[in-house]
């Protein structure tokens, strides 16, 4: 049974998307084609798909997206744009709610693009969740943000970024099992919703499971 805290996250998210216009082509994030670009295509599971950006980028290149986000009106878009694309058997979008479970299912790429909220959401459970999804040789990519950008919903002045040091620390991956490839902030100049542009910092972690 969703909780009211959960019911009152899918409300703000339905708004925030709904109000937003209908991409005919969404861009992927800059991370995701930077580290994913020369991977071999598997299975990949898209935390919070928003838009839909990464998981058609991921989808034109031959990988098999589990595409979630709380937001159905995200989940519908993405859908209505994959089959618009031919890739609806490639993309396989769905309402899920991370504060309430985990998807199933096993992947070689598990993407966290920016999984903040203004609401109750255990960022440590999903991610660790996230890591043991992982099949052999798989690599979690976690991006998030480490400034505020002009666009941003949260312009919280003393907003705390976390490093990707200490989000590696919340994921308690075992060395043994789990391989830190990347840990470590990176600049930017992004353009935001409404053709804004600023330099941003992304806070970048990918870990990969032993093989």
């Amino acid at each position: 049974m969703s909780t009211p805290e959960a019911a009152d996250a899918a409300t703000y998210w339905q708004d925030v998307y709904a109000a937003r216009p209908v991409p005919t082509d969404p861009r992927p994030n800059v991370r995701l084609t930077e580290i994913v670009a020369a991977l071999p295509p598997g299975a990949a599971l898209d935390l919070g798909c928003g838009n839909g950006g990464d998981a058609l980028w991921l989808a034109r290149r031959g990988w098999r997206v589990s595409a979630v986000d709380i937001s159905a009106v995200a989940v519908e878009r993405l859908t209505g744009l994959a089959g618009a694309c031919g890739l609806g058997e490639f993309v396989d979008a769905r309402q899920h709610d991370l504060h309430e479970s985990f998807p199933g299912g096993r992947f070689d790429l598990v993407n966290a693009h920016y999984l903040h909220t203004p609401h109750a959401l255990d960022r440590s459970t999903v991610l660790r969740g996230a890591a043991h999804a992982l099949r052999p040789g798989g690599r979690l990519l976690v991006v998030d943000h480490g400034s505020t950008a002009p666009w941003s919903w949260n312009q919280d002045p003393d907003a705390y970024f976390p490093p990707p040091s200490e989000v590696a620390a919340g994921i308690g991956a075992d060395p043994a099992t789990w391989t830190i490839e990347r840990a470590e902030p990176s600049s930017r100049v992004a353009t935001g919703p409404d053709g804004r542009k600023a330099e941003v910092t992304d806070h970048i972690l990918v870990l990969r499971r032993a093989s």
